[in-house]
């Protein structure tokens, strides 16, 4: 099972709140790019360190070796930080 397919499920519960999840496997290291969709719920995600170790559990790796990047971490990006 790829990781994209571990985490079909944080990607749904992040789809409902108007966020895409983006996951990309570079060597033994993940990462995981959530961004907003126009009406995402600014107040709905949960801290990056919350995040990566909900993912790490779902994927089975240390979160050490998982990268995440917030809306507020893309370029352009013009909504309030979390």
């Amino acid at each position: 099972m790829s990781y994209a397919e571990k985490m079909a499920d944080i990607a749904a519960m992040l789809a409902a709140d108007g966020y895409r999840l983006a996951v990309e496997e570079n060597g033994h290291r993940v990462a995981l790019t959530v961004s907003p969709g126009p009406d995402a719920c600014e107040d709905c995600l949960v801290p990056k360190d919350v995040f990566r170790g909900i993912a790490a559990h779902h994927l089975g790796v240390d979160g050490g070796l998982i990268d995440v990047t917030y809306p507020v971490d893309l370029p352009g990006y013009a909504g309030g930080s979390h």
